[in-house]
């Protein structure tokens, strides 16, 4: 039986509604995980100046032998750099994408308020380790690696927590633009990680880790305080979970005149009417009760793909610049922020528009077919002036990171709490660690493979991602038929078919 977490009354009782402790949850989520990424991110503003090019600095001071890379940080000082940028990468994200598939099952069963702020004080003290590797003159790759297993690992503990949190506090209803805009998180933790890495970047790399560092540490301290996980815990109704079925996932059981978002088992939400009772509570859902989900598979795989392409620009993008574009390690770090401001864009838009139409994985399909084209122009051409550059890194991050939000977000908070749960909300967690999870192992390949391709040329590098855009939406195309299909049946009743 869940006990639940105390919440110190000094902090709560200025905040009467129900209304205000969503508007808390929002915000104090949205910082967490805000932060979360702003600690992920000077790893690929740092890379250039890692391994930079010295012989654009002058002379050697030092009149070794090694004169063409005088400059750079030991042991990427190599020509095998690229491969050990990559290793680093994959460090964390392999350990990061086999801690979420346990993450979650831990999540339901520990108070996520306590699961939460210590992982994020943990991730706040290995991102600056990693930083602290500059002060402390090190130069093992061992290291720098074992740094990143570690802050994968813990970093785990983010995602499910802050998900879980959010979908006990909202109902379906406008859930998509809701989540929408509150995952602008991404985007925005993307942007700050940039800016603030790249104030140091030039000068002292290490505060880079460690500023970031310090950063999570404290929202975590701060989420420790203030964080409500339950409505019951402060004597609050839960949302209204299945007010509309989820023809996104099975539009097949509509049977109404009133097209995909008709009502229906509406007996599911009649105990979310009334306060939970202990007694009653449900078990957690088991690995592979959320596996038997409708549309956990084939979510989790497409979200293998469409994350593969966003941490291959997550991690890589500022450096193909510097390659490309030539421009500084700073320079580059700032325009690559602009990809980050079309996520935002476009994780709105996805949401806004699988809200009206009942449609998610129709409407990331869709996105996903217009971002190949893009990907390809993108390389083409997006470096033939500043004014191209800004316009395609925009319109490229809105169609990549628009299905990656919303099927992290939306969709996993739909699936959590799907109609065949009969109200079980023990599920939020693990469905998501597993949709997330799985993401996350094509967040590890994609850098990897980058690193591997990288040396053969970028062109290659992006006929690789699109392949990858493409997969993604073949892989949804029968949750697609089944929502086109529950939106012509209605509409063929109404005309006399």
């Amino acid at each position: 039986l869940r006990a639940p977490i105390p919440v110190p009354q000094t902090l709560t009782s200025p905040l009467p509604s129900s209304h205000s402790y969503r508007g808390l949850t929002l915000v104090l989520t949205f910082l967490c995980y805000t932060s979360y990424h702003l600690s992920r991110k000077p790893i690929s503003i740092v890379k250039s100046q890692l391994h930079p090019n010295c012989s654009a600095l002058g002379p050697n001071p030092r009149n070794d032998s090694n004169s063409s890379t005088w400059c750079s940080w030991a042991p990427f000082d190599g020509d095998n750099y690229k491969e050990l940028f990559g290793a680093l990468d994959n460090a964390f994200l392999v350990a990061y994408a086999i801690g979420m598939f346990i993450s979650g099952i831990f999540g339901e069963r520990l108070p996520l308020r306590y699961y939460l702020s210590g992982g994020m004080v943990l991730s706040g003290l290995f991102t600056a380790l990693f930083g602290l590797g500059y002060f402390w003159d090190i130069h093992v790759l061992w290291y720098f690696i074992v740094v990143q297993v570690c802050n994968g690992l813990v970093q785990t503990t983010g995602w499910p927590a802050v998900v879980a949190c959010v979908g006990n506090w909202f109902g379906k209803g406008k859930r998509g633009l809701i989540m929408g805009i509150w995952n602008s998180h991404t985007s925005v933790g993307n942007i700050l990680g940039s800016l603030i890495a790249g104030a140091w970047v030039s000068s002292a790399w290490g505060l880079s880790f460690v500023v970031p560092g310090i950063i999570i540490a404290t929202v975590g301290i701060i989420c420790f305080f203030f964080l409500v996980e339950y409505p019951e815990d402060v004597d609050c109704s839960p949302p209204l979970h299945h007010v509309m079925t989820i023809s996104e996932k099975d539009p097949e059981a509509v049977t109404s005149n009133e097209g995909p978002l008709s009502l229906s088992g509406q007996s599911s939400g009649v105990h979310s009417n009334s306060p939970k009772e202990p007694a009653e509570e449900p078990e957690a859902i088991s690995f592979l009760g959320a596996l038997r989900i409708p549309g956990v598979v084939e979510f989790s795989l497409c979200l293998l793909f469409a994350k593969l392409v966003s941490y291959t620009f997550l991690y890589w993008l500022p450096l193909y610049i510097v390659n490309v574009a030539h421009f500084g390690a700073k320079e580059a770090g700032d325009l690559s922020t602009l990809f980050d401001v079309g996520g935002i864009l476009g994780g709105i838009f996805a949401g806004l528009i699988s809200d009206y139409s009942g449609g998610r994985a129709t409407t990331c399909c869709v996105m996903l077919v217009v971002a190949a084209p893009m990907l390809f122009l993108y390389n083409h051409v997006g470096q033939n002036g500043i004014g191209t550059s800004i316009a395609m890194l925009i319109i490229c991050g809105a169609l990549v990171n628009g299905p990656y939000a919303l099927i992290t977000t939306a969709v996993s908070a739909d699936l959590g709490t799907h109609e065949s749960l009969k109200g079980n909300a023990k599920a939020l967690s693990t469905v998501t660690a597993i949709i997330d999870g799985t993401g996350s192992v094509g967040a590890a390949l994609g850098p990897l493979l980058a690193g591997l391709i990288s040396p053969t040329g970028w062109n290659n590098v992006f006929y690789m991602l699109i392949a990858a855009d493409v997969l993604a939406c073949l892989l949804l195309s029968r949750v697609v038929v089944k929502e086109v299909r529950g939106w012509c049946g209605p509409m063929a009743r109404q005309r006399g078919y």
